[in-house]
Order: C-alpha cells, then structure tokens, then sequence
C-alpha cells in the first residue's frame, strides 16, 4: 500500500491536518539565514513551501512554468490528491500532450503561504511553542506569496520563467509577479481575475469570515490545539462562496427546482430541492480538506490585493517598461471576476506599452470556467504557451 492510498484510509480531516507539516508532496524550507520578509511588518522564519512538479527541467532551464492556484486549491494541480483521491484541480489543462504539456514544459505548482496543504500557514506547527500557529501566524498577502514563491524558484535553480499562469486568486499572483519581478517572466496568462478585490466580493469573504469565526467550536481560532473543528461554519462559508463560483444558467441547467430523492415538498428544512443537497456536499467535502484559519488567512490575503495602490493608484505604472508578454482571459458568465475587470488590466498594459493580447470566452459555467472543460480556452492556453516557448527557444 502506498502511502498517499494509507492516508486516503484515515478520517479525510485527519489526513489533512498531517499534511500541515508533512505533505506528500516536495518541500523547500527556509531557514533563519533565508527570511521572508511580509507587507505586514517582520519576517516569517523559519518557513516551508510545499510543491509538486511534473515534467523535466531542461538543459537551458528555459522551459519552466509556474501554476498559480486559487482560493481552495493547492499544490496538486496534475495528479491524484493525497487527500481526497480525487484528480489534479487542472488535469483538463495540465499534463502530456494537453495544452500545458507536461512532455514539454517543467511545470512547478506550489501551496500558498498562509495555505494548509503543507506550506507554512495557521495549522502549521510554530516553532516556538510546539503548537499549531492559529491566529499568531501574521497576516499574509499575495504579494507575501510571491515573494515566497520567487523564493522557491531560486531553490530550483531556475533565473526565469517561460510562463507563470493562474485563475481567479491564481490570476492576482500572476500579476503580482509580473509587476514584482517582470524580468524573471517571460510570460503572463492572468485568467478570470482582477486587479484589486471589488467591494461585493470583500463582503462575500467578510460572510464567510463571519461564519467560520461564530462556530462555538472556531474556539478563537485555537480548535486544533483543544480538539475541535469548526465544520459547520466553514461549510457554511464554503457553500456562500460556491454560489459566486456558479452562473444562474448553469445552476438552473444542473439543478432548476427539482426535487432531491423525493416526490414533494416535505415543509420542512430538509435539503427538499437538489441545489440544497448539492451545496451541503460541497460545504461536506470542503471540510475534511481544508483547514478553517487558512480560510480566513487566505480570503484576506484577496481582499488586501490592490495592485494599483502600490503604483500611485496608476495600475499601468505596475507594468511600466515591461518585455512580459501578457494574455488574459475572461468568461461571459463570471460574475465574481467580471470581463470589465479583465479589460481594465488589459487598458492598463495597452498604456505601459505592454505586449498584451485578451480573449473573452463564451460560457455559462461561471467563474469556475477556467477549472472546466473549455475547448476554446484550451485552445487559447496551448497558442500563447507554445508562442512564447518558440520565442524563447523552449520547444
């Protein structure tokens, strides 16, 4: 038996609570010589950053790409998760022959800080108590992900990368890349993502938040070292936030008002409709896998984002004098990122004099688009990810 299939056979919250400190995945730590400095004042140190690759490095160390995952994802974006025993969060894109070819292409996809699938985040132990982190982890940002990341991709010893490509929080990374260390990427695909969380979705985290944080079991943030979880809560802040995550066509296409195992209404608050049941299994399954306080931890990190805040309020300064090539990508139906988003990143590099090029995409799906299966966004991936490895002599 291997090990991933022996922790697959705990409790599914067990199993992700061990992988706080030891993932099953490659780990790169960093120790007091190698700190991480954070936008919220001092240094993270030590710290881990827990990371998957797929594929091979070659000779030139020209042919990497950086994966960016959003907001529930983590490190294993192309193979079987330890966890869950369910698929890669972007196998449709990801993997030999698809359009992120892992034949071709060293692709690095790591946990977020603040994460909790095994880089340094609120359930990871503190080394100066022995205990889990909770609340006195520090606050964290996107751009404190970043800088943990470009961390990780000195350890791999690779100076630039073909392509740092990511959706929705994944998207926000992208750009804070590019604006941060614009000659280590030689490539952007920002994708269904904005460059400052709008004031409706601050208040979605902020329901979120608040329903976490009111479970009696939340027990100020310290249930891993009493023994507890906060389940209820954080479901219910999963099931809030998968709503934003869905367009009112495809919730309608998939569910419309039909009833769950029943032949009527049963007046009572049972889950009567199959939407109902549908959203508690996805509260359900969100628990057994993610930690609550990297929910808070994480969601915060969004709503602080605010590229242009950091440029004199001017998003193109962000991007001033930049060789990146960029790509954006939106959806019709994406409510939570909207295309108006996308298409002010893409004024905002038209003014820097930026080489940009932008898609929207036809679909019903919603803000999670970019996770489906996407014939014309697959095919969108594969031109502009195959563009730039001709031009860099990667293919």
């Amino acid at each position: 038996m291997s090990d991933s299939t022996a922790l697959r056979d705990l409790p599914a919250y067990e199993a992700a609570r061990g992988e706080a400190d030891h993932p099953h995945s490659a780990v790169a730590r960093f120790g007091a010589d190698t700190p991480l400095p954070l936008d919220a004042g001092g240094v993270l140190t030590p710290f881990q950053i827990a990371y998957q690759t797929y594929g091979t490095l070659n000779a030139a160390r020209s042919n990497a790409i950086l994966l960016c995952h959003a907001l529930s994802g983590d490190q294993h974006a192309a193979n079987v998760h330890p966890v869950t025993g369910k698929p890669g969060w972007w196998e449709t894109l990801v993997g030999p022959g698809k359009p992120i070819d892992t034949e071709r292409f060293f692709v690095i996809a790591s946990n977020v800080l603040g994460g909790c699938l095994g880089t340094t985040g609120p359930s990871s132990t503190n080394p100066a108590t022995g205990q889990p982190y909770g609340l006195d982890l520090p606050v964290v940002t996107i751009r404190d992900m970043v800088r943990a990341q470009a961390m990780l991709i000195d350890h791999l010893g690779i100076e630039k990368l073909l392509a740092v490509v990511g959706g929705s929080m994944g998207g926000m990374q992208v750009l804070q890349w590019a604006a941060s260390y614009p000659e280590r990427v030689f490539a952007a695909m920002p994708i269904a993502t904005a460059a400052r969380h709008s004031a409706q979705n601050i208040a979605f985290h902020e329901v979120g938040r608040q329903a976490v944080m009111a479970d009696p079991e939340w027990r100020g943030g310290r249930y891993l070292q009493e023994g507890t979880s906060p389940r209820r809560g954080l479901s219910v802040a999963r099931m809030a936030a998968h709503i934003t995550y869905m367009s009112d066509s495809s919730l309608h296409r998939k569910f419309g008002r039909r009833l769950q195992d029943r032949d009527g209404h049963t007046f009572s608050f049972d889950a009567d409709f199959q939407v109902e049941s549908y959203l508690r299994h996805q509260g359900e399954a969100f628990v057994d896998r993610f930690d609550a306080n990297s929910y808070l931890y994480v969601t915060r990190a969004m709503d602080y984002f605010d590229l242009a805040a950091d440029y004199g309020g001017v998003l193109a300064n962000a991007f001033k004098g930049s060789k990146t090539r960029f790509c954006l990508v939106s959806f019709t139906s994406d409510w939570l990122f909207t295309t108006a988003d996308s298409r002010a990143i893409v004024h905002a590099l038209n003014a820097s004099g930026a080489q940009v090029s932008f898609a929207e995409i036809e679909s019903d799906k919603g803000h999670d688009s970019f996770l489906l299966d996407e014939p014309e966004f697959s095919a969108i991936t594969r031109g502009f990810i195959d563009a730039a490895a001709r031009a860099v002599g990667a293919l």
